[in-house]
């Protein structure tokens, strides 16, 4: 049981408060026309000289006069830093996840931004190369008393306030997906972004306790100093309650084992009941299958954000 201040405990574990938002400073780079919607390439600062590239995709005929709900999606991480938001805008690599370019298709305005050591965040000194600089950052916010979950939160709570100051978004209809690194930021962020009306991970929920007993190398996000003396992984994605949350699984995951995600969804769920809204919650493990995005998944997801996003 997470201990009483968790959420206090957590904050300090990540590196305390986010400073006061800087301008957004948006640049346009170029327009690519897609069948049923259009991709803008900018630039928005996340913080001074820290500029965030990103993919927004608009549905054809939506507008500042007909605006739209909006989904930001977070990138998978797969040991691949060479792709990041190009991935779910559709543009690159496998087409099962091109999630940000089936969401536009459905009609929502969609945000992809490329994470920290992805794609366009790379080592821009070109010494270090993919794992290296990705290990680079994380040490270097450790060493400045944060994590680089910190980081992430900040650079997502930026997406959101991108979104949100687009005239074409429906700002109180704004939910985010993620799979597999991009599920984990769903519910990391989840705590500190109230703006997230609805929020959708897919197969990524690493506890602590799993990782230790599995001797399992995760991708750095997953890690904040400090916090399994108050809580595990669990604990922080109970937080977003009582905001609708989806959380798929594959059974044979090796990355989540399915005994610690079983009672980490009890976790979540009691966290839910307390606040009279289980309804918002809800969990799927797909027998048989590993980490992947399953048809039955996407279904789920979809289906999620039309009850949250859509109605009325």
């Amino acid at each position: 049981m997470a201990a009483p201040d968790f959420r206090e405990k957590l904050l300090a574990g990540l590196g305390g408060d986010w400073p006061k938002p800087c301008p957004l400073n948006v640049r346009h780079r170029e327009t690519i026309l897609k069948p049923g919607f259009r991709i803008e390439s900018i630039f928005y600062d996340a913080e001074p000289n820290d500029p965030i590239p990103a993919f927004l995709l608009i549905p054809d005929g939506v507008t500042s006069d007909k605006p739209a709900p909006a989904v930001a999606v977070w990138h998978q991480h797969a040991g691949n830093w060479t792709k990041g938001k190009s991935e779910p805008a559709g543009l690159m690599a496998d087409p099962t996840h091109h999630t940000g370019a089936a969401l536009a298709r459905e009609g929502y305005v969609v945000l992809c931004p490329d994470a920290l050591c992805f794609e366009e965040r790379r080592d821009p000194t070109g010494k270090l190369k993919d794992g290296n600089f990705e290990r680079f950052e994380f040490l270097r916010y450790v060493v400045a008393g944060k994590c680089m979950a910190w980081k992430n939160i900040l650079d997502m709570r930026r997406a959101i306030d991108f979104l949100v100051s687009r005239p074409e978004v429906k700002a109180d209809r704004i939910g985010c997906y993620g799979h597999s690194m991009g599920s984990t930021h769903t519910w990391m962020v989840g705590p500190w972004e109230s703006r997230l009306k609805c929020l959708v991970g897919n197969c990524c929920l690493p506890t602590y306790a799993a990782i230790h007993r599995e001797h399992m190398l995760h991708c750095f996000p997953n890690f904040v100093p400090g916090i399994f003396a108050h809580g595990d992984t669990p604990d922080i994605a109970a937080l977003i309650a009582p905001r609708p949350l989806l959380l798929n699984f594959g059974e044979k995951d090796g990355g989540s084992p399915i005994d610690f995600v079983r009672e980490g969804v009890k976790t979540i769920s009691n966290a839910y009941a307390s606040m009279h809204a289980e309804r918002h919650f809800s969990a799927f493990i797909e027998e048989g299958i590993g980490h992947v995005l399953s048809d039955a998944m996407w279904q789920r997801t979809k289906d999620w954000f039309a009850k949250y996003l859509r109605a009325a």
